[in-house]
């Protein structure tokens, strides 16, 4: 059962936050599925499900990284799901510091 298609029967949340937090060690980590609210949108096909999510991600690995490398960062851990039916992300991709300073 620890075949490599294995990952593929855990549910998208779950996948994301595993490859996030395996790669950016954050010290916080939302994964909300937010899919509810786009049915019906015409890049939704079908009854899909788990294709849009916000991401809320503190992690030390953002330190001396502008907003659009940090995007980047998340969005190339994610680009199997996006290959495979994630349709969008909301980012808020912070570091320690900047959450300490809010």
């Amino acid at each position: 059962m620890a075949s490599r298609g294995g990952a593929a029967l855990l549910p998208r949340a779950s996948r994301i936050k595993q490859k996030l937090q395996s790669a950016l060690e954050a010290s916080v980590l939302e994964v909300e599925d937010v899919s509810y609210q786009h049915a019906g949108h015409a890049a939704v096909k079908g009854n899909a499900n788990e294709t849009h999510f916000n991401l809320r991600i503190v992690s030390s690995k953002f330190n001396g990284q502008s907003l659009v490398k940090r995007h980047r960062m998340v969005y190339d851990l994610l680009g199997e799901e996006l290959q495979s039916g994630l349709h969008a992300v909301s980012i808020v991709a912070k570091t320690p510091r900047e959450v300490g300073s809010n």
